[in-house]
Parts: C-alpha cells; structure tokens; sequence
C-alpha cells in the first residue's frame, strides 16, 4: 500500500497534468507561475513517444507543426517527419525555455477533488449557469483544486492544492478502445494472438518484426495507425515465405498520397481566408447566413475536384476503398490521413489485403464476418482507437466528470479551452485542426494572459450559446464530428482567440505563428 503525505505548496499556484505537446506548450506559456507538471510516465512527449511505431511520421510538413517562437533547426517540407525527429524537437524546445525543471516525472495524477474557493462554501458554475452569471477569476488566491499524486519509486501518495488545474492528458492513448462482441464470440474464442496499437507500440523494432514475420495478420481498422501496421506487416513479410496482411475496414475514409491535388498545394483549398469563406463559422453574420446556402455548389466543386484528383492517382476503385461520403467530411473532421509511399503497391503485390464489413467477431481459426465468410488469423491487431474521453471522465470527480461530454459526445469547450461551468481548470489538446501544435500553444497563449486577468471572458451564458453553436455547426458539415475538429474554420477560431485578447495576429500560410500584443511582453518574462 502507498504511504500517503500531504503536501501543500502555497507558493505554487498552476498546475498541469500530463507533458507531452500541450503540457510543455502550456508550461512555457505559464512559467512565470512557476507551474508543477505531473508526468506519469520518465519522459515527455505523449503519445510521440508511447503510442508510435517504428513508422509512424507526422501528417503535415513541418512548417504546419512548430512552435512560433522556435523553428525546426533543419527544415524540410518536402518530408514528414518521423516520430524520433518529433521526441527530438519538443526536447529541445523544452530545453531552451528552461521548461523541464517544472516537470515531475513518474508522478501519476490518482484523483481530483474539488474544495472550492476558500469562502467556506463550495459553489460552482452550476448554481449560475441559468443566469448571467461570471467566470470567476483563474488565480483568486485560493486553492480550488486538491490534486493526489502517486510517485514512483518510491510508491508514495502527495497531495497539492493548486488555483488552476490544466488538464493536458490527451484523447490518445492510455485506455484503448476494443471491440464489444455477442456471447461466445469474443477473443475467448479465439486461438491465436489479440493486440491493440497501445500494446503494439511497446514493442521493439526487432519484436515488432517477429511478432508479424511468416503470419497471417489481420489488421482492424483503416484510419492512420491501421494503414502503418498493414505497411509494417506487408515489409516484414517480403520473400516467398511471407504472409498476406489483411485490413479489416468497417468505414472507409479519403487517404492522400502527399498535399497537392492536380500540380496545386492543398493549402489552397481549405486554409486560406478565401477558401474557408465558403464555409459556415460561428458568429458569421447575416450576410454571410444569407451567403451561406448559395456557396454550396463551389463547396462541393472543391471536394469534387480532390475527389477525382484521388479516385485518378490511387487505385481506390481497383480495390474498393472509395468512400461514399464527400471528401469535405472528412477533411472537417481531421481523419485524412497521409498514405505510406509504398502502401499500394504492397497492395499491388499481394502483401497487403482489404476486407470491407459493416460487423465481424472472432472464431477459432480467426475472424468472421457479416456474409458468413471467414479470414484464418495468427494475429489480430487493433487499430480501433482510444477512449480518451472515458479517461478525463474517470479523472474528475462529480459532478464535473459528467459534465465534460455531452449528449453529443464532445467536449463543450469555450475556445477549446475552458469549460464554462467547471471553475478553475483548463484543458489543452482537445480540439483539432490541420496543425494542433499550434492549435494547442495560441490556446496556452490564450490562456496565460488570461490567468493573468488581462482580458475577461464572457458570461457563463454567451460561452455555453458559443460552444453549441461550434458544435452545431460541426455536426452539419460532418457526420464525423465527435472528434470536436475546426479544420474548416480554424483561421476564424483563432482571430476570435486573438480579437479577444486585443492582439493582432501574424500569418504566414494561413496559420497564426505569432501574436503580437498592444503591452510589452518583458512585463511577462516571455519572449513572444
């Protein structure tokens, strides 16, 4: 059993949980608090550094996936970078703020309590959400939240009390998400081997290879992670001897050979001002509403156009993997994913196989599908995702734990950032778009000046009509929106970001690489 202590340290006043690319953005951009960040695990970087594989690359050039104050030493973006070069990056840039001496490593975050503002009475957002009710301050001088940390070795158990909690665990990894099945057709049944990604990540280069050399593979799934498996397993079975690897698809999904579509760069199409013009955005406007309904045929002219750029470069039809919904939804829902060099012509060789099923279960020999056809099986990898909501819910205690998701199944944030009715805490990393490394620093930006009480947010109200109507508007243009992605109108989120704190933002390729204050960034200790 843990020995537990309590530790109290007044003059730390912001915590943060969790270290990969949101906890050191956020850490950085609130140093000058002198921020405590709990890593549970000896090392930063997230899911770069506990959930890839040996090929696994980021999904956008570099130039789409740095920080504005600190630029790649060696920048290419004609390539993607592999996830060692991401691990390097964030470690240096880490190193050159001076951000790891806030990080407490092997320090795993076991419970939150809240204790309210220290006026003896514990109300909440709750008891002036009806109203016009105010967010209170994010630095009242009072601890609001009681954090237990169990830290090893040695197994011990501290507890700190902290003004403002920013949460930055992440929608991936930790707790996979598998596969429910009927009675008596689960992996029990099962006689060969079950792994999902996070377990397959854990692996070495060497057991990786082993684990799919001379076997038959079926990979579940055909988003990203399920593509780099089937690539991974279709290289370690080359030569006679090898083995065919199946991909398992129950909804297909647009893949892109590389960003440009018919000789024209694909930021042209969807992250320019005059290209997210053609789609909706919260707080448009009456012209724009009017606007609105008569741009849909260029809209769909665009997603037509990528569209049969793909359907002519890939041989989706030869293999039926065209999807049948617009290329625009997935797009707006962050799931495009970046094709392997040699993905289809593994494919073309034989390596690697698809198998299209709306459901399927396991038997003895493998997997089993939907039209009574069989697929024999040494190993099943599932590629079938995170339940990252379930673990931020897990984490806070009631009544904010069923507050974090609604009925929708996204996270209601203000700014992707703050919760209107969960006082004192921030969440950073739970929004998406083209580039969330930069998604994520302009919200920590956003969210060290308002720590620093230099702009007040709406009320509770207007922050609550804000969120619902991003969502609405997401669940509109995709039917995929659960994923809470800004992709088609990420500029306009991050204006509303900047407007709000009365800075002027910057851009170079329609993304915000700097902001620039009407106050001396010195009075901050920063180097904005």
């Amino acid at each position: 059993m843990a020995c537990e202590q309590i530790s109290y340290r007044k003059s730390t006043r912001v915590g943060i949980i969790g270290a990969g690319i949101s906890g050191i953005a956020a850490a950085k951009q609130l140093s000058h608090h002198n921020p405590i960040v709990f890593e549970a695990t000896d090392s930063i970087g997230g899911v770069w550094k506990h959930c890839s594989f040996a090929s696994t690359k980021l999904q956008t050039p570099p130039c789409d996936f740095e920080f504005s104050d600190y630029p790649w030493p060696q920048r290419d973006n004609s390539t993607f970078p592999s996830y060692l070069d991401i691990l390097h990056y964030l470690h240096a840039y880490a190193t050159h703020f001076d951000v790891l001496k806030f990080v407490r490593f092997n320090s795993r975050v076991v419970e939150i309590r809240y204790i309210g503002g220290g006026d003896g009475g514990e109300t909440t957002n709750l008891d002036v959400a009806a109203g016009p009710g105010e967010f209170g301050p994010l630095l009242s001088g009072h601890t609001v939240w009681e954090v237990a940390v169990e830290t090893h070795p040695p197994k011990t158990v501290e507890r700190y009390g902290f003004e403002l909690l920013v949460v930055c665990i992440g929608k991936y990894g930790d707790i996979p998400k598998m596969p429910v099945f009927p009675p008596n057709k689960g992996q029990e049944v099962y006689g060969g081997k079950v792994m999902h990604t996070l377990d397959y990540s854990k692996l070495d280069k060497e057991a990786a290879r082993e684990l799919l050399k001379g076997k038959k593979v079926a990979v579940v799934g055909y988003k990203k992670s399920a593509i780099d498996l089937a690539t991974e397993c279709a290289q370690a079975n080359q030569g006679a001897d090898g083995q065919p690897c199946t991909m398992v698809i129950r909804t297909l999904h647009w893949t892109v050979p590389a960003y440009w579509i018919w000789g024209l760069p694909f930021f042209l199409f969807y992250s320019t001002r005059s290209s997210q013009f053609l789609h909706q955005r919260p707080n448009q406007g009456l012209l724009r509403n009017l606007l609105f309904p008569l741009l849909s045929p260029v809209r769909k002219a665009v997603s037509k156009f990528i569209e049969s750029y793909l359907v002519w470069k890939l041989p989706l039809v030869k293999y039926g993997l065209k999807p049948d919904h617009p290329f625009e939804e997935d797009y707006a829902s962050c799931q495009m994913a970046i094709l392997p060099e040699n993905f289809f012509s593994e494919a073309d060789n034989g390596k690697i196989m698809f198998k299209k099923t709306p459901r399927w279960w396991f038997w003895n020999g493998g997997l089993e599908f939907e039209d009574n056809t069989k697929l024999e099986a040494d190993v099943v990898l599932l590629a079938t995702g995170f339940e990252g909501k379930k673990k931020i819910q897990d984490l806070l205690p009631q009544p904010f734990s069923s507050l974090i998701v609604d009925s929708s199944g996204i996270m209601p944030l203000y700014r992707g950032t703050i919760h209107p009715l969960i006082p004192n805490m921030a969440f950073v990393g739970y929004i998406e778009s083209v580039s969330n490394l930069q998604t994520a620093e302009l919200r920590c930006k956003w969210l060290s000046r308002l720590a620093d009480g230099l702009f007040k947010l709406p009320s509770i109200k207007k922050m609550l009509d804000q969120t619902s109507e991003e969502i609405e508007i997401m669940k509109k243009t995709t039917r995929f929106y659960k994923r809470h992605c800004i992709s088609t109108f990420s500029i306009n989120h991050s204006d509303e970001i900047c407007e709000e704190m009365g800075w002027k933002c910057w851009r170079k390729n329609n993304w915000v690489l700097e902001a620039f204050a009407p106050y001396s960034s010195q009075d901050y200790g920063e180097e904005d």
